[in-house]
C-alpha cells in the first residue's frame, strides 16, 4: 500500500502516545452523568464512545476532521471538470486527518480500482436469492460472501499481534470498499434491469464508476454520486450502523463481518432505511392528491394528515441535529444547479416550506428541520433511478468509508472489547429505595 499505509502508521502511532498519556494522568477524571431515562431510552446522550473521523454538532452539523460539508465541497479535489468532491479525498482525511493532494487522491483511486475484482461466488450467493429479496438483504449477503476473501481473518487464525491488527484491517477494509460498488450495481442490474449487467470502467474514480455500472452515464448523475457518497460517509460514531460497526470488530471480527452487521442496522427504518421512507411518502402524497404539483396549502393539508393519523413525516427531526441538516442544503443546491425546474424536486423544496412551521405549532419536536434523507430520493428519481428500495443500499456503499476508516483506528489505537455494564428494572427499583448500589456508588 505505500504511502498512504505509511502515514497512517505515524499518525496513529502519535495519537496512541498521545492517548496514553492522556488516561495515565486523566483516566480517572469523570466526564458527563448518566441520567436514569438515559438509560432506559437508548442511551441517548451518553458519551461512551471515541470516534477519531467525524464530530456531530447540534448547529453546525456533522465537520470531518474539523471540515464541514461546504468546507469539503471547497477543499477536497474533484473529478476533472467537475465541481463535487471526491469521496476518495474524504476517505484519506479521515484516516490521515489532513486534506489531501489530488496525488493523494489518484493513488487511492488507483488502488480501489486495481482491488475491485469481485469473486464469482458472491454473484451465486446474489443470484441465489428471489428476485422479491430487499436489495439490502441481497447487499449484506454479498458482503457476507466477500468474507472469505479476509486476510485479516487468515493472519489472526495463523498468529499474530496485537500491534499488527490495524495493518490488516486496513488491508480488508480497502479491498471492501473498492469491490462494494461492484457488488451494490450488481444488485441494482439484476433486480432491476433483467440481469443486464455493466463491467467496470477502469479509468474512472469510484463514485463515478459506481454511476456507470448501475448504468446512468450523464455527467451530471456522476457528480450527484460524488456528491452523495462524501455526505454519506459518516456521522460520527453513535449511530446505529457506526456503533454496530465498532461494537462487532471490537470483538475482533474481520472489516466484512463487522460491516456486514452495521449494514444490517442502516437497513433498519429508524436509520437508513429512512431515505426510501421519505420518497415512498411523498409518491403517496401526490397519488392521493392525485397531482404531481401539489400547492404548498395541499402540502400543510397532508402533513397534517399523516400527524393526525399517528405516523411522522419521514426527514424530519434529527436525534442530535437542531437546524437545517447541512446534506440536506448541499443536495438542495445540487437541484437548484442541475435540476431546477424538476417537478418532484421543487415540491421537496415545497415541503420544506411547510414541515417546520407545523412541527413547531405542535411543541413536541425539538429538531422540525429536515435531514439528510428529506431530499436525496427525488435527486436519483430525476435521472431515472426510482426504485427507492436500492436508497439504502447506496447509503451503505457510502457509510462504509466512514465506518471501516473508524474500524482501522480502533485497532490503531487497540481498543478493547466494548462490554456497558446493564441493570435489571428490580435493581433500580432498590436503588431508588436505598436498599441497593447501583453504577459502582
Amino acid at each position: 500500500m505505500g504511502t498512504m499505509k505509511e502515514r497512517f502508521k505515524a499518525v496513529s502511532e502519535a495519537a496512541n502516545t498521545e492517548i496514553k498519556t492522556i488516561l495515565k494522568e486523566h483516566g480517572t477524571k469523570i466526564i458527563g452523568e448518566v441520567q436514569l431515562g438515559q438509560v432506559f431510552q437508548g442511551m441517548r446522550g451518553i458519551t461512551g464512545l471515541v470516534t477519531e473521523t467525524s464530530l456531530l454538532d447540534a448547529h453546525e452539523g456533522i465537520r470531518f476532521r474539523g471540515y464541514s460539508i461546504p468546507d469539503l465541497q471547497k477543499k477536497l479535489p474533484k473529478a476533472p471538470g467537475g465541481s463535487e468532491p471526491l469521496p476518495e479525498g474524504l476517505f484519506y482525511l479521515m484516516l490521515i486527518g489532513e486534506l489531501p493532494t489530488e496525488e493523494d487522491v489518484q493513488y487511492i483511486s488507483s488502488v480501489w480500482q486495481r482491488r475491485s475484482h469481485v469473486p464469482n461466488h458472491v454473484f451465486d450467493v446474489i443470484d441465489a436469492m428471489p428476485l422479491n429479496t430487499h436489495p439490502m438483504t441481497m447487499f449484506v449477503s454479498g458482503i457476507m460472501a466477500l468474507q472469505t476473501e479476509s486476510n485479516f481473518a487468515k493472519k489472526y487464525a495463523e498468529g499474530m499481534s496485537k500491534k499488527d491488527y490495524w495493518e490488516w484491517t486496513f488491508d480488508d477494509s480497502m479491498d471492501l470498499i473498492a469491490r462494494l460498488p461492484r457488488i451494490a450495481a450488481y444488485i441494482y442490474r439484476r433486480k432491476y434491469k433483467n440481469n443486464d449487467h455493466i463491467h467496470p470502467n477502469g479509468l474512472l474514480d469510484w463514485a463515478g464508476n459506481l454511476a456507470h455500472m448501475l448504468g446512468y452515464n450523464d455527467n451530471s448523475f456522476k457528480e450527484l454520486m460524488r456528491l452523495y457518497m462524501t455526505i454519506h460517509a459518516d456521522h460520527e460514531g453513535g449511530n446505529v450502523s457506526a456503533h454496530t460497526t465498532h461494537l462487532v470488530g471490537s470483538a475482533l471480527s474481520d472489516p466484512y463481518l463487522a460491516l456486514a452487521a452495521g449494514m444490517n442496522g442502516l437497513a433498519g427504518p429508524l436509520h437508513g432505511l429512512a431515505n426510501q421512507e421519505v420518497i415512498k411518502w411523498i409518491f403517496e402524497m401526490r397519488d392521493d392528491l392525485k397531482t404531481e404539483n401539489p400547492t404548498r396549502e395541499q402540502i400543510g393539508q397532508y402533513v397534517r394528515k399523516t400527524l393526525d393519523e399517528g405516523k411522522v413525516v419521514p426527514g424530519y427531526g434529527h436525534a442530535v441535529l437542531r437546524k437545517t441538516d447541512p446534506r440536506f442544503t448541499a443536495q438542495m443546491e445540487f437541484g437548484k444547479k442541475h435540476m431546477p425546474n424538476d417537478p418532484l424536486v421543487q415540491m421537496v423544496w415545497n415541503i420544506y416550506e411547510e414541515v417546520p412551521p407545523i412541527l413547531k405549532s405542535l411543541g413536541k419536536v425539538k429538531n422540525p428541520w429536515p435531514n439528510v434523507d428529506a431530499h436525496s430520493g427525488a435527486l436519483l428519481v430525476h435521472y431515472g433511478l426510482k426504485e427507492y428500495e436500492f436508497y439504502t443500499v447506496l447509503f451503505g456503499v457510502s457509510r462504509a468509508l466512514g465506518v471501516l476508516a473508524s474500524l482501522i483506528w480502533d485497532r490503531a489505537l487497540q481498543l478493547p472489547l466494548e462490554r456497558p455494564k446493564s441493570v435489571t428494572t428490580e435493581l433500580v427499583k432498590r436503588w431508588l429505595k436505598g436498599e441497593d448500589e447501583i453504577w459502582g456508588e
